[in-house]
Formats: structure tokens, sequence, C-alpha cells
């Protein structure tokens, strides 16, 4: 059974840093692209961050480039998303996510169907 599960989220003044992680267990992501989605209240969830299955490609939402980093170690079936300069407009739910085909390009990650999906980890970022 795949499992991922978030870890790092909490509650950040405006200008903060936090780093999220995402463990999997179940299966070896090693050769599959890797995401991350964020929903806020009242509003849809959306993309901000994939890396490629060799990690040598990324992609971010416009909103958090520049700010966001998405890293992974495949040694420990882990992923990252470093958040830096946080604003309040980055409060959400984010959750790690992984598609179910390995060798998954960067690119459509944002609008392909995710097959395996974390349990979300709250962001709360105040102003």
């Amino acid at each position: 059974q795949v499992q991922l599960v978030e870890s790092g989220g909490g509650l950040v003044q405006a200008g903060g840093s936090l780093r999220l992680s995402c463990a999997a267990s179940g299966r070896a992501f090693s050769s599959y692209a890797k995401g991350w989605f964020r929903q806020a209240p009242g509003k849809e969830r959306e993309f901000v961050a994939a890396i490629s299955w060799s990690g040598g490609t990324t992609s971010y939402a416009d909103s958090v480039k520049g700010r966001f980093a998405i890293s992974r170690d495949n040694a420990k079936n882990t992923w990252y998303l470093q958040m830096n300069s946080l604003k309040p407009e980055d409060t959400a739910v984010y959750y790690c996510a992984a598609p179910g085909s390995p060798w998954t390009n960067v690119q459509p990650m944002g609008r392909i169907p995710m097959a395996y999906w974390g349990q979300g980890t709250q962001v709360t970022v105040s102003s």
C-alpha cells in the first residue's frame, strides 16, 4: 500500500520560511516525477511545484517562482518544498503527489491527474 505523508507545516509570520517534507512508502518513487499542490479555503486545489524523476528539471507556479524550491532525496524516498519569503496568500493545505506512471515529464504535472496523494499539511502565514 502506497502512502505519502507530509510534515513540516505550521504557523509562520509573513517573510518567514518553512520546509515541507513528503515521505513515501510502499513504492520507490525514484523513477517518478513528484509534485506539490495546495488548496486555500474556498478555492480549488492548485499546482505549486514539480520535479522530474532525475531531479534535473523543475517547474513552478508563477505565484511561487523565486520563493519556493522543490527537491528530492531518492535514497530516503522523500521530497521537499522549501518555502521562503512566505506571504499570507500562501496560506493553504499543502499536498504532495505523484503520477501513476514513471518517467512522466515535469511540464504536464499541473494538468494531469495524480495517482498518489498525501493527507495534506496546513501552512498558515500571518500578516
